[in-house]
């Protein structure tokens, strides 16, 4: 701690508590903003992948959609669409299954 101390007080990088290019993003804004149309890539099976190594060939278990869920998050409008409009995609599967189940015992 005292290192940083020591140069922040030295006059030749006193600048960098000035400069907004050397502040830390905001946790709200580090995070990209998507919008419905995207929302499946969350819980589709097509953008999950299974991670066995790192890069540097180490052992780790995580998917990809932890990645995913890292750095992309739903718009605050989107997001309270999303969960009535997931209520309303699982209102509409049954409907579905519940049509189908008619057609078979019509035939």
């Amino acid at each position: 701690m005292s290192s940083q101390e020591e140069i922040l007080s030295d006059g030749r990088f006193s600048r960098i508590t000035r400069d907004p290019r050397f502040w830390e993003m905001p946790e709200k804004e580090r995070k990209v903003k998507i919008d419905k149309r995207f929302r499946a890539m969350f819980h589709d099976k097509k953008f999950k992948l299974k991670y066995t190594v790192d890069k540097r060939g180490r052992p780790v278990n995580y998917t990809s959609t932890e990645n995913l869920r890292k750095f992309y998050a739903l718009s605050e409008s989107d997001s309270d669409l999303s969960e009535s409009d997931s209520k309303e995609h699982t209102e509409k599967k049954k409907k579905k299954k519940k049509g189908k189940l008619k057609g078979q015992t019509d035939s």
